[in-house]
């Protein structure tokens, strides 16, 4: 399917508005890279989260490791480049657990998710802007691991870790 017409009315850093038409009706679009999102279990059991402002909630939101992909970046290569940098957790055995659209009704953001289990902790090193505190929770714990999720990626992320 292709619009009858399509212009970006808007480039930032990040993202991009296009203004689509479909017949007689308008569509505005928010163009993003893509991103990931990582369910970790590292070598003691323990899944990391990490505990983040999100500016737009206006509050600190508890999710999992996650991030938006570089221009022409390998999804399972910013998944593991996230993981590092936001909780110091590298190798293990990785497996693409899923993929969704974020928000489809507005933008054309896609997440890929991934299971990175056996993980080893190290040192994290966030991006100069972020300020993450780093939380762990048993991954065998079902109930525990959902208490005070409030972030749609993190809720999918667990559903189809805990369902495959």
């Amino acid at each position: 399917m292709q619009p009858d017409a399509s212009e970006v009315v808007w480039q930032g850093r990040l993202i991009a508005v296009t203004v689509e038409r479909w017949g007689d009706r308008e569509r505005e679009i928010v163009e993003h890279p893509g991103a990931v999102a990582i369910v970790s279990v590292d070598t003691e059991g323990e899944m990391a989260f990490v505990r983040q402002l999100r500016e737009a909630t206006r509050g600190a939101l508890l999710e999992i490791p996650a991030g938006t992909r570089e221009a022409g970046e390998d999804p399972l290569a910013t998944a593991q480049r996230e993981l590092q940098e936001e909780c110091g957790l590298t190798g293990g055995e990785w497996t693409r657990l899923g993929g969704f659209w974020t928000t489809p009704g507005f933008t054309r953001e896609y997440m890929d998710v991934f299971l990175a289990d056996g993980v080893v902790r190290g040192d994290a090193a966030p991006e100069d802007d972020e300020q993450i505190e780093v939380v762990r929770r048993r991954a065998g714990d079902r109930v525990a691991l959902m208490d005070g999720i409030e972030d749609a990626k993190t809720l999918a992320a667990l559903l189809l870790y805990l369902s495959r």
